[in-house]
């Protein structure tokens, strides 16, 4: 469930470069369109594991967020959602949930943030602690929409600070190459990004974004020990 937890995410999961030239935005929230998006995901472990997950983007009250993922089978399922307002072009998360079960066996965790005290509020299996952030860090699932949106102003290089687990950690990544790609929504454009900070015991980790779609993620590939996560688009919905 860890590859699954990491590689959904948040992602994505969690979120590249090259040939495309940097794009200004109208305004501080112009990348959020709202959207349901469903993909197919398999995950090799021993077995394969089909599941269908579907993502959602919506608006909240006050100029703020809601992203949410999830999947369900009968023996598996994840349940992972983050609240966020933006600020020029940057995701300030406010909430952030995660919960899954595997062959019954569960997992859970929220992060509140508190951008005031620069401060957030992890609560893992009920033991609630706070820890020290840095301006714009972000969650494992929110991190998605930022490289999204990052890809689609141009930039070829970037890192992110991701609040999980009790640490600090940073993620980078870089721009590869546009790739035609085979869909379900057809055959499409899509810039390819790699994740540059684990690729240490096998792993790797690929994300395609479609520019046709508001660069919207429509394929991830993550390997690891011998191990794989995909996950593909099956369908795209506006509003």
């Amino acid at each position: 469930m860890i590859y699954l937890k990491k590689s959904l995410i948040t992602l994505a999961t969690l979120m590249i470069m090259s040939l495309l030239p940097v794009q200004a935005a109208s305004s501080s929230n112009s990348f959020l369109t709202p959207y349901t998006a469903v993909y197919s995901t398999i995950w090799s472990k021993g077995i394969n594991l089909k599941i269908e997950g579907k993502q959602t983007l919506k608006k909240a009250p006050n100029n703020q967020w809601d992203f949410i993922f999830t999947a369900d089978s009968l023996i598996a399922s994840l349940d992972e959602r983050v609240h966020f307002k933006v600020k020029d072009h940057q995701i300030l998360p406010i909430h952030y949930q995660y919960k899954s079960s595997l062959l019954g066996k569960k997992r859970s965790a929220e992060l509140d943030f508190d951008w005031h005290s620069m401060k957030v509020r992890n609560n893992v299996k009920n033991t609630p602690w706070n820890m020290s952030i840095v301006p714009n860090t972000v969650d494992k699932l929110s991190v998605q929409l930022q490289v999204r949106e990052d890809v689609k102003l141009g930039k070829k290089r970037f890192s992110y600070k991701i609040a999980d687990g009790g640490h600090i950690k940073t993620w980078t990544f870089k721009r590869d190459k546009q790739e035609v790609i085979d869909t379900k929504l057809g055959r499409i454009k899509a810039i390819k990004v790699t994740r540059t900070d684990n690729l240490d015991n096998g792993k790797k980790s690929s994300f395609w974004f479609a520019p046709k779609y508001d660069y919207l993620l429509v394929k991830l590939v993550h390997k690891e020990d011998g191990q794989s996560y995909n996950l593909d688009i099956e369908s795209f919905k506006k509003g």
